[in-house]
């Protein structure tokens, strides 16, 4: 048997039609950019979330980076990141104008530390991000609490988390903006690049909107030195028929996560562990090996993929060299990136094939080198 990293297919094969005649309706309309669709993508979605706006936009990264312009980060501020998470959420910081200033996971769920936030604080920080990792949420409350004692915005990067829920509230609407990714292998996924910006500030989701558009908050009006990065209708009409199923997508990965959470018994490998507060959608399902090269060729021989997220940590990239940082300085990261390793998890997985990914993980013998 084979058991792929992710597949598309059965997903777009339920919703084909609905995908083709959004496709037709829009080709007919001849009206491609800041049209109808992506105003109400974008209400449907901030609904979605129980927030009041929501602002579509080219990608991930520029969600983030658009929120950080919005609030008027810049040069000379710091910004908390936590140490272990995917190099987008620093470059916004870095596009910005800003330092990340790393924080350190939880070693178990993989998440910012917040007991580590308040020793990095100084009085050029001026947001802390929270990342909500592999689908599951942050620790919010503690977080906010930190935020609020220090007078600091909350930023979630909730770009793996469509859907999650925080202490019954869902991502994008857990601290004062967010930015989604829509990057095609998201749980709410477009059919190419696209991101938003969700928030209740109508301030920063006015000045946003404009800075998508080059600044421009009606047609030759430039009030900032804005970006193009803007939803484009065909992206916006093929997400609303996705919304439509996102809870029962998510509802089958929360299925197979159970699964492997309770079959998974291999003393050689560590399970996620989720918060009682968090109630993840399983964006990716992250398990840890100190030999996980072996176990990798391993799964790979026996027809399963693997992903590694991520193998290097930030600050040991080319990219961050000037932050002079060296190996050691944030162990835990470092030990992340060496040690995890995704499995499969995917709308459409049989129960044949997690049951498979359950069978070959437990029979794994990685003494036999």
């Amino acid at each position: 048997m084979k058991v792929p990293f992710v597949r598309f297919g059965p997903m777009h094969q339920e919703i084909q039609k609905d995908i083709l005649d959004t496709f037709h309706k829009l080709y007919q309309k001849d009206w491609y950019i800041n049209g109808p669709e992506v105003e109400s993508f974008e209400h449907e979605f901030a609904s979605y979330c129980g927030a009041n706006h929501c602002v579509g936009c080219g990608n991930g990264l520029d969600a983030l980076y658009l929120i950080l312009r919005g609030y008027e980060i810049h040069e000379g501020d710091e910004v908390i990141v936590p140490s272990n998470t995917y190099i987008a959420t620093a470059l916004a910081v870095s596009y910005a104008g800003a330092r990340p200033v790393f924080v350190e996971p939880d070693i178990d769920t993989f998440m910012i530390n917040p007991k580590r936030i308040e020793e990095k604080i100084t009085e050029k920080t001026k947001a802390i991000i929270a990342v909500h990792l592999y689908g599951q949420t942050a620790d919010m409350d503690n977080i906010n609490r930190i935020a609020k004692k220090y007078g600091l915005k909350v930023i979630e990067d909730a770009a793996q988390a469509h859907g999650a829920r925080y202490k019954g509230y869902r991502a994008g609407n857990l601290g004062d903006a967010a930015g989604f990714s829509f990057y095609p292998s998201k749980n709410l996924g477009a059919l190419g690049d696209a991101g938003a910006v969700v928030t209740n500030d109508p301030e920063l989701a006015a000045k946003v909107k404009a800075l998508t558009n080059y600044g421009s908050d009606r047609k030759y009006h430039n009030i900032y030195q804005g970006i193009n990065s803007r939803l484009d209708e065909v992206q916006a009409g093929f997400l609303r028929v996705k919304l439509r199923h996102l809870d029962r997508f998510n509802k089958q990965r929360k299925t197979i996560a159970e699964k492997y959470l309770a079959q998974i018994d291999q003393d050689q490998i560590i399970k996620p562990s989720v918060s009682n507060d968090s109630e993840a959608v399983w964006h990716i399902f992250a398990v840890r090996t100190k030999k996980r090269q072996h176990f990798q060729k391993y799964l790979q021989e026996n027809g399963i993929g693997t992903v590694i997220h991520y193998p290097i940590a930030i600050h040991l990239q080319e990219a961050y060299k000037d932050l002079n940082m060296k190996k050691g300085q944030l162990p835990i990261a470092e030990q992340i990136a060496d040690e995890e390793i995704s499995l499969p998890i995917w709308y459409g997985m049989s129960d044949e094939e997690v049951s498979y990914v359950v069978e070959k993980v437990n029979v794994w013998k990685p003494d036999d080198l």
